[in-house]
């Protein structure tokens, strides 16, 4: 019995990440919110994730091979549900968040087929609900959404298949 290899069957054992890449600078996110507090969140979460989930070392320092900035754009929450006495029962959050990845070593924003990012910024948006009832808040979900951004940001810094 004979085993071979397929060409094209969609595995590689090479990295997810450029190998051109070591460290990242990622500055405190902007926001445009007036609720305090929630770019520090985004920055940690982001800074965490990179850490987890890639080979890239996060630096404090701007002479980083690349720096991950982002500004929040807006956050805002909608009711999505009420009791019939109109208490809110279900509510939803929702974040806009932009983001920029570029190689701090030549100014080109990483769009050239090493991250998949469009040449400038890239706009994320991200949503959860809560529900008042049960105990759950605007900051519960919030910290859902914060999570799943800094997924969704760190997955860019993939590099195209």
């Amino acid at each position: 019995m004979a085993v071979g290899t397929l060409p094209g069957c969609g595995y590689t054992t090479r990295s997810m990440y450029s190998m051109q890449v070591r460290t990242v600078y990622v500055p405190m996110f902007e926001s445009l919110s007036f609720r305090r507090g929630l770019e520090m969140q985004l920055t940690e979460a982001v800074i965490k994730e990179i850490e987890q989930k890639t080979p890239y070392k996060v630096v404090k320092s701007p002479t980083a091979d690349t720096v991950l900035s982002g500004r929040i754009l807006s956050v805002g929450k909608r009711v999505l549900s009420e009791a019939p006495t109109d208490e809110t029962r279900d509510v939803q959050v929702r974040y806009v968040v932009s983001v920029t990845w570029q190689d701090a070593r030549s100014g080109v924003v990483l769009s050239d087929g090493e991250v998949p990012l469009d040449p400038e910024t890239v706009q994320i948006n991200e949503a959860a609900s809560f529900v008042p009832e049960v105990g759950q808040t605007f900051s519960t979900a919030s910290a859902r959404v914060i999570d799943r951004l800094a997924e969704q940001i760190v997955a860019m810094m993939e590099e195209p298949w």
